[in-house]
């Protein structure tokens, strides 16, 4: 009977947590979405200004052979971030998804950084100031998802927390019963 309070407690503490619409100070589902929306729709404008980059041509100039693997990476980055904040846009509550995109965007702004570097001095200077601005425009939906990944974690902590807590304090009470009162296995019957 214990073991069965125990259990409904446990759910009903699990199911209490996750209805909360919303903690204290966290992005609410719709903010997010037009984030994640933003990121992604920024990345498709991206794609075709990284694609008009050609650093095969800058090795001809003395560019190291590093610039051609940056635009692959970065060609490649742009795509998977497009794709990765609109597969997060329909379960933002992943934690991992969130990171995974969070991690992307920073690896993506890293690489352009350097790839522009190059643009710089063996293409196009205008062209690098348009690429340092296009991910300059990107900077405050980067921030807010950046926000949102460390409330999500905390609001998972707490979660985890209140579940630890309360599976703890139904294993200590179902250990202090006596041992006649918890349920004996049936016995094989004899034919």
């Amino acid at each position: 009977m214990r073991i069965a309070k125990c259990g409904v407690l446990l759910i009903w503490a699990g199911a209490c947590s996750l209805q909360a619409q919303q903690q204290p100070g966290m992005q609410n589902e719709w903010d997010i979405h037009q984030t994640l929306a933003a990121i992604a729709l920024h990345a498709d404008r991206l794609a075709p200004f990284v694609d008009q980059i050609q650093p095969e041509n800058w090795v001809a100039a003395g560019a190291p052979q590093a610039y051609v693997a940056q635009a692959k990476t970065c060609r490649n980055e742009v795509r998977g971030v497009a794709a990765a904040a609109r597969e997060l846009s329909r379960n933002p509550e992943k934690l991992t998804g969130a990171l995974a995109l969070l991690f992307r965007i920073r690896t993506l702004e890293s690489t352009l950084g350097s790839l522009g570097d190059g643009l710089r001095k063996y293409q196009n200077p205008p062209m690098a100031d348009l690429l340092n601005a296009a991910v300059a425009e990107n900077l405050a939906n980067r921030d807010r998802l950046q926000q949102y990944v460390l409330e999500l974690a905390t609001e998972k902590e707490q979660e985890f927390r209140v579940a630890d807590q309360e599976a703890q304090r139904c294993r200590q009470s179902i250990s202090r019963q006596p041992s006649r009162d918890r349920v004996q296995p049936a016995k094989p019957e004899k034919n």
